[in-house]
């Protein structure tokens, strides 16, 4: 069995020679790091040593992934088996993956969360945006929703939210939430009067912050009191000490999908190890405490304590209460999304 700098080393080779994957190989693009490393431990290694099946992992982020994936179609030499999706990936990308079975994987059938398995991506891991606030400051009335973000009489404090990643509907989404706007009726979004209620907590909102290293600086620093953040970068700063917690009201739900390309060179493969990735039971409950995200399925989060599982986003009480976004409506609507923020932010 490989190590995993050998088999790096072999996916480049693979890749720049531009052979193909044999059936007992499997290419998945991922992005590097920590949750390279983590699935490499609790889930490629296993699968090999079940399957016989060897898991190559190529390191690469997902804008560059797509773009070398486009090109692998277009030529006709596809060479990665899984790619890492997001949510607005699974429609904008929507020509360039299989179908996902998930009425015949067994796995997925038994063991995977409402909403988990999509026609073209199975959920890898799920957290969300959410609302993170320090407990001291708010000991005796914690908020608890995006009205109690927005209500600064209430609850003072300086505040901190993203100019980052897809902040383009992510703060329309929750502003509209902080005006009454019941989630099921989100989409499509009222622009109008999303930007309206970000008006009203613009002058009150101390940080926005760019990047997941961000958002925990400055909550370790004091500089706000309560903020939107990645909810797995909000967990470790809990776990570290500072005095914070979520609150998951309203949270949009943030997935991870893993996706198939069409032509890929092991399908049957690739759709085994999706199966496999739902089922193993061993692996789930160290693979989610490593990363700080829940996988989505049920045979993972139920293993650790509950108090620890309060702290997930798939923690079935706060699974109930997210946001689902309409990834076909954003997909739709990227171009006026993105407009609107950026001449929004810049006035």
């Amino acid at each position: 069995m490989k190590t995993m700098k050998r088999a790096g080393l072999l996916a480049l080779a693979m890749l720049a020679a531009g052979t193909a994957a044999r059936a007992d190989e499997l290419v998945i693009a991922t992005t590097g790091g920590l949750m390279r490393n983590e699935m490499e431990k609790w889930f490629y290694l296993p699968f090999t040593e079940e399957t016989g099946t060897e898991v190559i992992p190529f390191d690469i982020e997902v804008p560059d992934q797509w773009a070398r994936a486009e090109g692998m179609i277009r030529t006709g030499n596809v060479e990665f088996d899984i790619v890492t999706a997001t949510g607005p990936d699974l429609v904008d990308k929507a020509e360039m993956l299989m179908d996902i079975p998930c009425d015949t994987l067994e796995n997925v059938k038994e063991y995977a969360l409402p909403g988990a398995c999509q026609p073209k991506g199975i959920a890898r891991t799920t957290g969300g945006m959410v609302l993170t606030y320090n407990t001291e400051t708010y000991a005796d009335n914690p908020p608890e929703s995006w009205a109690d973000f927005w209500d600064v009489e209430t609850y003072p404090g300086p505040r901190g939210l993203p100019d980052t990643g897809d902040r383009d509907w992510w703060l329309p989404t929750v502003a509209l939430l902080a005006d009454g706007v019941a989630k099921e009726d989100l989409y499509p979004l009222d622009l109008d009067r999303a930007y309206a209620k970000l008006e009203e907590i613009r002058p009150h909102i101390a940080v926005w912050w760019k990047t997941g290293n961000q958002v925990q600086q400055i909550m370790r620093d004091n500089e706000v009191a309560m903020t939107m953040a990645y909810s797995g970068r909000a967990l470790k700063v809990i776990q570290d000490g500072s005095p914070f917690a979520m609150a998951w009201d309203g949270a949009i739900r943030d997935t991870g999908y893993l996706a198939v390309l069409k032509g890929a060179p092991n399908p049957e493969g690739a759709m085994n190890f999706i199966n496999f990735f739902y089922g193993a039971a061993d692996g789930h409950p160290g693979f989610i405490q490593a990363v700080g995200y829940a996988t989505s399925s049920t045979i993972g989060l139920s293993q650790l304590p509950e108090d620890e599982q309060k702290l997930y986003a798939t923690y079935p009480a706060n699974y109930e209460v997210l946001v689902d976004p309409d990834f076909e409506w954003i997909g739709a609507n990227r171009d006026e999304l993105r407009e609107r923020w950026t001449n929004w932010l810049l006035q």
